[in-house]
């Protein structure tokens, strides 16, 4: 089989191995003008110009010209048109609530916090609350590290330097300022976190005092502060920062795994250098896994709104209200006033390396994005970086890059993430880990290292989703029970947390 068809309604086939110059790999039709490579498309039929072209059953774009059966269908010939935004509002919440497994309980060993919620892992974070204290919290990091001091307290799954770019030079409020409050807060207060020192310059807009008055509490259980400037200097403020966490190391290392439900555990879900394969495998995959965490009582965050666009009616037909539809929706809007307001199209997607890989249009790529939610109810729309409460599947407005999505979910949450890659990827985060799904045989072979679970048999040796995602869910299993996950292993992670930045930089 060179060639699938995933829909009976679809214009193309999708190539499953590289087809020659000459080639006819639907054994019918116009033979290939050069070489095709796996994870594109061919036209099934004669498509006349102007004509929609449905993948997935749904439309990912026009023909831009006469394109004859067995052709390679791709931007030269096809292009983002507009799409259907008569938007059927809970047309599908009963067929999705039917969705939602009925599971056996089941449990991982995670660490139970004073506020009830549970960790996947056991670290310490130092977190900036401006740039200008960066450098600090670098280099206390590594003579924390250095020191051996944590050797003695295996219970201890590390420090994390939470540093970024921003903190100052920034208004006051407004949704960069809420932006920036909420990924900190998030981040230091995070159920993976065992505790948190907060290090300022002094004089910056994000400052620690305005951040406990907001979110209540002086947080001193959970979390300390401290200023370069009071301090007295860089030297001394590292000094001070490897002398608390030493006098802090014995409390936290009395910290135990125990055997906690699978209710409590929340998933951020990821893609990133997408490809043909995408939204046929892993991401589907994914999907499977999603549905079985939400039956056993868990939460998942979808994201990346400006690559849900085009498919946001699969998500809107299971809104769980229309409170929950018209937040959605409202979000879209915001993006596509943001995405004018800058000079750009909400249709900017794919990237190059989306397109090598055989992706097309933000049409087809949202398709296929889409498919790691599963099938059950939206059951809440969040704001970037915002604690997601509801259970089940929940969307966070973010935008597509992974770094900045990835830290929003964590924030809001997320003890794990997972992220799907055709194209192949080196990210890692922390403090929660991140799995990386490789949706074809070829990459998971070429970065071994890298990848944490191969989805590429769900193709080549006829594995079906249903497999493996139950494959993925026992490995997300064993990752939030203390399993390292490769990203880990290789030490990823400590320069992956971005902030998403909207407003003047002054």
């Amino acid at each position: 089989m060179t060639a699938i068809t995933l829909h009976p309604d679809d214009d193309v086939a999708i190539l499953t191995a590289p087809a020659a110059e000459g080639a006819t790999p639907l054994g019918t039709g116009a033979a290939l003008t050069k070489r095709v490579q796996t994870g594109h498309k061919l036209a099934r039929h004669a498509i006349a110009t102007g004509a929609p072209i449905r993948k997935f059953g749904q439309v990912i774009g026009l023909a831009t010209e006469d394109i004859a059966p067995g052709a390679h269908i791709h931007s030269h010939n096809c292009a983002m048109g507009g799409h259907d935004e008569t938007y059927q509002i809970g047309q599908d919440l009963d067929a999705a609530r039917a969705a939602i497994p009925d599971t056996a309980p089941r449990t991982f060993d995670g660490y139970l916090r004073d506020d009830g919620r549970v960790g996947t892992r056991n670290m310490i974070a130092l977190v900036s609350t401006v740039n200008c204290s960066a450098t600090v919290i670098r280099q206390a990091a590594d003579a924390i590290e250095r020191s051996g001091m944590l050797d003695d307290h295996p219970t201890i799954d590390g420090i994390v330097g939470v540093t970024h770019g921003t903190g100052c030079g920034m208004a006051a409020e407004g949704p960069g300022w809420e932006n920036l409050q909420r990924v900190l807060w998030g981040t230091a207060t995070h159920p993976n976190v065992a505790a948190a020192i907060f290090v300022g310059l002094g004089c910056e807009v994000m400052q620690i005092a305005r951040l406990r008055a907001t979110f209540g509490g002086d947080g001193s259980e959970r979390f300390h502060g401290l200023t370069i400037q009071d301090t007295g200097g860089t030297r001394a403020t590292v000094a001070n920062i490897v002398a608390r966490v030493a006098e802090m190391l014995p409390d936290l290392a009395r910290a135990r795994r125990t055997p906690q439900p699978l209710s409590a555990l929340t998933v951020g879900l990821q893609c990133g250098g997408s490809d043909g394969y995408s939204g046929i495998t892993a991401n589907p995959a994914l999907g499977v896994a999603s549905d079985l965490l939400v039956g056993h009582g868990g939460t998942v965050i979808l994201s990346e709104t400006p690559e849900i666009y085009g498919a946001e009616q699969l998500l809107l037909r299971r809104a769980a209200s229309p409170a929950v539809a018209d937040a959605l929706v409202e979000r879209l809007t915001w993006w596509k006033n943001y995405a004018q307001m800058h000079g750009g199209t909400m249709d900017n997607n794919p990237s190059p390396g989306n397109k090598a890989g055989g992706l097309t249009t933000i049409l087809e790529k949202s398709l296929g994005a889409v498919a790691k939610a599963g099938s059950t109810p939206l059951n809440g729309v969040v704001q970037y970086g915002e604690q997601v409460r509801d259970r089940g599947l929940v969307f966070m407005d973010t935008p597509g890059f992974d770094p900045v999505s990835a830290t929003g979910q964590i924030a809001g949450g997320a003890q794990l993430i997972v992220f799907t890659t055709g194209r192949g990827s080196a990210f890692g985060s922390k403090p929660a880990p991140t799995l990386k799904l490789a949706t074809n045989d070829r990459l998971f072979q070429q970065m071994e290292e890298d990848m944490d679970l191969n989805c590429g048999d769900i193709v080549s040796s006829g594995v079906s989703l249903q497999h493996k995602g139950s494959e993925l869910l026992d490995l997300i299993v064993a990752t939030a029970s203390g399993r390292p996950s490769k990203s880990e292993t290789l030490g990823l992670g400590d320069h992956e947390f971005v902030p998403w930045q909207i407003g003047a930089v002054m």
